[in-house]
Parts: structure tokens; sequence; C-alpha cells
């Protein structure tokens, strides 16, 4: 559905050693839970207005690497959505496809979760499944692959929408997030699947080099699969775009580095934010 070029309306983020960096190019244009989905209690928004920087000439060059004082985006309250229907819409209009995370990916069976699923992560560490909270409109997970392929094995992606009742229970579902990798730094996703060493960190706007969003958060950590020889990289980025959070999470494999897996998430993630922001900005 959206080609890569349409990314240029955010600052492309990258995420380097469980820091989330953004440098922001100008332009127009428009999800670990049981499975594991990109867990609900886990899912940036905005793009970053770049300012310009006076040259000594009359007339002022823009700076390209000048640093965003504040977002580009405002969130239009009345744009939200307000019931079941309208969340579903949203949130399946802006979940990245398979086409989003990069060439060759491709939809897993099933690729979508229930519209009732809700993982949680309870005192054991291992995710189960729960009831999804009132406060949360609708949620949905799109799971996608890389199949392997010669020296490189499967590679398994996942993005989740999660719309909410209001900013302040987005918010909480961000510090839920952040939480559960303190709480749990070891964790199993399903049965013969776990992730070891996780750590997590939160970033508001302007932290770690955090320009496209008012607060994310990044998880990263070691894969494990039984049959599968060896620990391979686990990542998972969460960002809040007005009432919505949007996730997206990789199991790594053999063979994929971590820049590798960690490009394909920043061209989901920010495939989403844009669509998202487009959806809930106000209109100009």
């Amino acid at each position: 559905m959206v080609s890569y070029a349409r990314l240029s309306r955010s600052c492309c983020a990258v995420l380097t050693g469980g820091i989330l960096l953004a440098g922001c190019s100008g332009g127009g244009g428009g999800s670990g839970g049981p499975e594991p989905s990109a867990s609900p209690s886990a899912s940036t928004s905005s793009s970053a207005s770049v300012s310009g920087s006076p040259s000594s000439s009359a007339s002022a060059t823009p700076d390209p690497l000048a640093t965003p004082t504040a977002l580009g985006f405002t969130f239009d309250p009345a744009r939200a959505p307000r019931n079941e229907a309208d969340a579903k819409r949203l949130a399946l209009d802006v979940l990245a496809e398979p086409d989003s995370w990069g060439p060759g990916f491709t939809e897993r069976t099933p690729y979508l979760s229930a519209d009732d699923y809700w993982p949680v992560l309870p005192a054991s560490c291992r995710w189960e499944t729960g009831a999804r909270p009132s406060t949360v409109l609708y949620s949905v997970t799109g799971y996608s692959r890389l199949p392997a392929k010669g020296a490189k094995g499967l590679l398994q992606v996942a993005a989740t929408v999660t719309v909410h009742t209001s900013v302040d229970e987005a918010d909480w579902e961000m510090a839920q997030t952040l939480e559960e990798a303190l709480r749990c730094p070891d964790q199993v996703l399903r049965d013969g699947e776990k992730v070891t060493g996780l750590f997590s960190l939160g970033n508001p706007f302007g932290v770690n080099g955090n320009f496209t969003a008012a607060d994310t958060v990044s998880e990263r950590g070691k894969y494990v699969r039984a049959g599968v020889a060896g620990e391979h990289y686990y990542g998972w980025s969460q960002s809040r775009v007005g009432t919505v959070t949007l996730a997206v999470s990789a199991k790594g494999a053999a063979g994929h580095t971590e820049d590798e897996v960690s490009t394909s998430m920043v061209r989901a993630l920010v495939a989403m934010l844009n669509r998202t922001q487009a959806e809930l900005e106000v209109e100009k």
C-alpha cells in the first residue's frame, strides 16, 4: 500500500543499541504478546518540523541538520475515533502490511489477530490472553514474515495498532510497556519461544535523539526458539499519536543483522506514523 517514498514526511528513526535516534527530511505526502503480537501493553508519533539556520547571506538557507524544537504534528481530538467501528476502520487503514517492512516480506497465516485478542503479562512472566480493557476501543496485530533463504533464517515481525478512549489511557499503556521489561527481563512468548535479557528505554520528545514523538518506548533483548540454534536479536518499539499507540516487533534469525532488522522496523513504524497523523492531524 505504501511506497518507501511516502516515508519522507516523517523523521526517519534509526534504532541502534536500544536508543531511538532521528534524522529529519522534508517533504509532503501522506507491533510481543503470547504469539507474540506487538503486545498492546507495549505500542512515534509526529513528523518533526525542521527549523532553518540563518546564513551570513541576505537569503537564509534552511539547515537540514537543525534540531527540531517542537513536534510538527498537532492532534485534533475531534478526529479521534469514538466507537469500536470507527476505531477498527482507522486501525486497519494504518496497520503496516508486509510491503511496509521491506522487499520480500509476506503475510503470515493467520495474518490478523482476532478482534477480541488482548495479551497480558502476569507475575509468571509468561504471556497469556486476557480480556480487552474497556478503555481500548479496538486493537489489531498484523503478522508478517521474511521467509528463510540460503544462510538466512525465518524473520518474523509484527505490527500493532491500539485505539484508546483518551490520550491519558494511551499514555498509561506506554508506561505499562516500559514497566514490563523491568518486571520481566525474561519472558515466555509461547511454548518453545522466549526472550531473555530484555531492557526497555523510554524517551520523551527531545531525549536521546527522539524528535519524532511526544513519547517512545523501545525494548531490546535476545530471542530463543526451540529447535533453532543460538540466540538472536529481539526488538520492540512503540509510539503514540493522539489516542493511538503504534508498535512494531521483530524476532531475529540467523543471517539477519541487527541493523537490517532495525531498518525494517523503522520502515514499518514510520509508515504507520504517517498514516495515523494523516487521520488525526488538525486539518489546515
